[in-house]
């Protein structure tokens, strides 16, 4: 059985609803509006799969690195930079330990990767590699789902979705009613299954995800023992300027961070 996270290809697909151009637009907004030097020249996408957003960075005309724990997505990360003529450093490194030697003027976390990050421990040192490779004025922006999601009746986001690309269609569907979040350690198996069809043939992926789901308060808490980084803003939505949405908005369905280094 073929787990989502080693299929890049399906992966991407299944997470082709997001306007990938209007995020960057949005976090460059950010960066204009929380940076005192504006414009990043030099980008790092952390836990970036595919690294579709380091890959718009870089057709911008940003020094773009994308860093994953994969090896499949970094192959495909580095075949599809390569395909669309844009340059992209790929690094296969974990987010807990990874040391470039280098830092970056706006270093990015999308699609709640850090649920990946199972244990405080594991968070807390993530913020501290992200600290020690950011630039003088750099922001961090990290994206993770909203609390809403799971601390209420009333989720802000679907489990189950479709999308169609170039003549394939996907029917997915990201936790089961039966996925159960342990209250103990916040952990829960979601579940997941992707059916694609197109071209006169069609295929099941299904794998079970561990997700670590983290509080508002949790994240507060794991900045503060991280050190060496400060709240700059939260938003609930990429919005910037009039169209910024507020973490407590009743519309917001994502918790995204900008950290700057004290």
């Amino acid at each position: 059985m073929t787990g989502i996270y080693d299929d890049p290809w399906a992966y991407e697909l299944a997470c082709s609803f997001r306007d990938v151009a209007a995020e960057v637009d949005v976090l460059l907004a950010w960066c204009a509006a929380h940076r005192a030097a504006g414009r990043p020249g030099t980008v790092l996408e952390l836990a970036a799969g595919p690294a579709e957003h380091a890959r718009e960075f870089a057709r911008r005309g940003l020094a773009a690195t994308a860093l994953d724990l994969n090896p499949e997505m970094c192959a495909y990360a580095a075949r599809e930079a390569q395909r669309g003529g844009v340059g992209l450093e790929v690094v296969q490194d974990d987010m807990t330990r990874f040391d470039l030697g280098r830092r970056f003027d706006l270093i990015v976390t999308m699609l709640d990767s850090t649920s990946h990050l199972m244990a405080l421990d594991a968070f807390v040192a993530h913020l501290r590699r992200a600290a020690a490779h950011l630039s003088p004025g750099g922001l961090y922006a990290v994206e993770m789902s909203h609390p809403r999601d799971r601390l209420s009746d009333d989720p802000t986001v679907s489990t189950g979705w479709t999308v169609e690309r170039d003549g394939v269609h996907a029917s997915v569907r990201w936790g089961e009613p039966t996925d159960r979040l342990d209250p103990v350690t916040q952990i829960a198996d979601d579940h997941v299954t992707m059916t694609i069809t197109g071209n006169g043939a069609a295929r099941v992926l299904r794998d079970v995800v561990p997700y670590r789901f983290w509080t508002a308060t949790e994240l507060d808490a794991v900045i503060r023992l991280a050190g060496g980084l400060e709240v700059v803003a939260q938003y609930g939505d990429f919005g910037a300027g009039e169209d910024a949405v507020a973490l407590t908005d009743p519309g917001a369905w994502r918790m995204i961070t900008l950290l700057r280094g004290r």
